[in-house]
């Protein structure tokens, strides 16, 4: 039975994201929590007092360290580390692994342990399972890390299957050296990046009885796309009753990714090691103090922060520490982004257990891993004066009043969705419209997207995204229909100047934009989802590019690309699609636009509204019954109107072709 009484209270739907308690020998302790690393007995820069204020559950502290100085015979004539550094919550010792693993031309490893030369006086020291858990005893910590062999995360399978098989066997030693103390122990799953000796490792130091299990041997190598794979595909593997812990986890992106993958605890020296650079975190993002534009804000770091700091202090204050070099700039700063991590901790519980974390997850995930997103300076800086650096070849960033950004065509002075945000446009007038979230749960063939316009890819990463976040959604067992976006794009300057200024375009925080401009070509490693891209003039790909189920028809106006919008280019595009039950979507609803459709051959209903434009277009391959089918009213108005269309050569039978469509032979 565990030593810690943990009870799971809630996972958030839609997430493994999990809300839990348990209670150490000094104090309950919420989860997820994050623990800031006082290594040697102290959390740099910081007093116990604001560490307490802020809401800290657990520090912790390193055995390797600690055994060096000040030594075992310490800690044992104070009674533990508690009643030495006047704590009373929780502490968590490592069990100095990693530091070992730090040490390659200083240390020897044997199945004994791991024999090392002391950086303090020289003498020679070996930490085996047996002396390292001796130690966390003398220490007093409530939770005890096992010994365990860290490797790097990119080592090949056989190095890790070694450090692994050795880790097991410290694990049962360190289990049998803890004896009755009353004190908790985790095992470390192992493993590098080979998910069957992940697999291996769950399995085999689940068969102990551990009060709690860590994620070993990762941030040490592996890319970030890797990390999040590893720890959701090893949280997997961990027993639900018991707590989860992500070793050296990280920025604040990073714990928002893990808890959303089933962790529950974490700890870093990020916070009070970037303090004393002068990098502070926030709800705006992060924020490099030494900028200039800092220097006359008389507002706190954080708007959205109640700290010590927010209260009394101004980031000009701050601004001028840090640029004087003093240590009370580290001390402060610190004190601050540990009470933001404890923060969003808490934030994050209080989601899970009312059921909004995804709404939380993806309100954050955008902000937290940015830099000072939001920009509160009181006077223009360099990426608001409208520099040369905000435009590329024959495009430029426009910024609305409303505060949003757009792509602009310099030559022409069209702006990509210039009154609607475009992510908000995207999204309601392609993903939503095409209800391709609910398509993919379908059984068939392979769906194919044609996203015609890519500019700055708010239409394909609208899509992608909700369907990672499908596919990230735990409670769904059935398997997905496998998607192929296929973007057309003749002018790639607008997707590298919206990729080179990510403050103003969030929507690319994502690894496929930047690898599709590279190679081409991106894979999703979360559901079978490709991403293709095909460059140069829409016309010449036509015939070529896979047939589609879907297109998202976004070019350039009528009248500044007028080629795509004539009646022989959806005549070709019909012709593409046949046989398929195509859906066409587009931004426009020009009577011109929709009679060239019809000539074409689609079937045209309205679509969805979006300002300044009470309706959008529809063009059907087959009439649907879910469609509003243009009908009586429209033809009329047609028949009124001095823009009948088509767009592009005219046959000299139109007016009959139009009025002889199916979709009017009821009218």
């Amino acid at each position: 039975m565990s030593r810690l009484n943990f009870k799971l209270e809630a996972v958030a739907p839609g997430s493994r994201a999990r809300a839990a308690r348990f209670r150490t020998l000094h104090n309950e302790v919420l989860t997820p929590l994050f623990m800031p690393v006082g290594t040697r007995a102290t959390v740099r820069h910081q007093q116990v007092e604001g560490l307490m204020e802020s809401g800290s559950q657990i520090l912790l502290a390193n055995t390797y360290h600690l055994l060096l100085r000040p030594g075992p015979e310490v800690f044992r004539h104070y009674g533990g580390i508690h009643r030495f550094k006047n704590w009373t919550r929780s502490v968590l010792t490592d069990s100095g692994g990693f530091q070992i693993f730090s040490l390659p031309n200083a240390r020897k490893m044997t199945e004994e342990g791991a024999s090392f030369q002391s950086y303090v006086d020289g003498s020679t020291h070996l930490l085996s399972p047996e002396k390292s858990i001796e130690m966390q005893r003398a220490i007093g910590s409530d939770i005890m890390m096992v010994l365990d062999q860290c490797v790097p995360s990119t080592v090949d399978y056989a190095t890790a299957k070694q450090a692994m098989d050795l880790t097991h066997r410290w694990a049962k030693r360190s289990l049998a050296a803890r004896g009755d103390s009353p004190q908790s122990m985790f095992g470390i799953i192992q493993g590098a990046c080979f998910r069957e000796l992940r697999k291996a490792s769950a399995e085999a130091l689940t068969e102990f009885p551990f009060d709690g299990f860590a994620i070993g041997g990762l941030a040490v190598g592996e890319t970030k796309d890797e990390r999040e794979d590893f720890t959701e595909f090893t949280t997997a593997l961990m027993p639900a009753h018991l707590p989860r812990y992500l070793m050296g986890v990280g920025t604040p992106i990073d714990l928002l990714e893990a808890v959303h993958r089933g962790v529950d605890m974490f700890d870093c020296i990020i916070p009070t090691a970037l303090a004393e650079q002068g990098v502070c975190y926030t709800s705006l993002g992060r924020m490099r103090l030494g900028r200039g534009v800092y220097r006359l804000q008389d507002v706190p770091l954080d708007p959205n922060c109640k700290c010590h700091v927010c209260r009394n202090y101004t980031r000009g204050y701050m601004h001028h520490l840090v640029k004087s070099n003093e240590p009370a700039a580290a001390s402060l700063i610190g004190q601050h982004n540990v009470a933001y991590y404890h923060q969003l901790m808490r934030e994050m519980r209080s989601a899970i257990l009312d059921g909004s974390f995804m709404e939380l997850y993806r309100e954050r995930r955008e902000i937290i891993g940015g830099e000072d997103t939001e920009n509160p300076s009181q006077g223009p800086t360099k990426a608001t004066r409208k520099p040369k650096a905000l435009n590329l070849g024959d495009y430029e960033i426009h910024v609305s009043a409303e505060g949003f950004a757009s792509l602009r065509q310099k030559s022409s002075g069209e702006i990509m969705h210039s009154v609607s945000r475009p992510d908000d446009e995207a999204a309601r007038l392609y993903t939503d419209q095409s209800r391709i979230v609910e398509r993919v749960l379908e059984h068939g063939e392979e769906l194919v997207v044609w996203d015609v316009g890519l500019g700055g890819a708010h239409n394909a990463m609208a899509t992608i995204r909700a369907l990672e976040a499908l596919a990230e959604d735990a409670s769904r067992t059935q398997g997905f229909r496998a998607v192929r976006i296929v973007s057309f794009e003749n002018d790639l300057d607008s997707l590298r100047l919206a990729l080179s200024h990510p403050k103003y375009f969030k929507h690319l925080f994502h690894p496929g934009p930047p690898e599709l401009l590279k190679n081409g070509r991106w894979i999703s490693k979360k559901m079978p989802l490709s991403w293709d891209l095909l460059e140069g003039d829409f016309l010449h790909h036509i015939e070529a590019a896979p047939a589609p189920d879907l297109i998202y028809y976004d070019p350039f106006s009528a009248k500044v690309d007028s080629p795509l919008w004539t009646l022989e280019t959806f005549r070709r595009v019909h012709g593409r699609c046949a046989p398929k039950a195509t859906e066409l979507f587009t931004y426009s609803a020009s009577t011109a636009v929709r009679s060239t459709l019809l000539g074409a051959g689609f079937y045209v209903a309205r679509g969805a509204g979006t300002p300044p434009k009470a309706e959008t277009t529809i063009g059907l391959m087959r009439p649907q019954p879910t469609r509003d089918l243009l009908g009586a009213e429209w033809l009329s108005k047609w028949e009124r109107s001095d823009a009948q269309g088509p767009l592009g050569e005219r046959p000299a039978n139109w007016e009959t072709l139009i009025r002889q469509h199916p979709q009017f032979r009821s009218v």
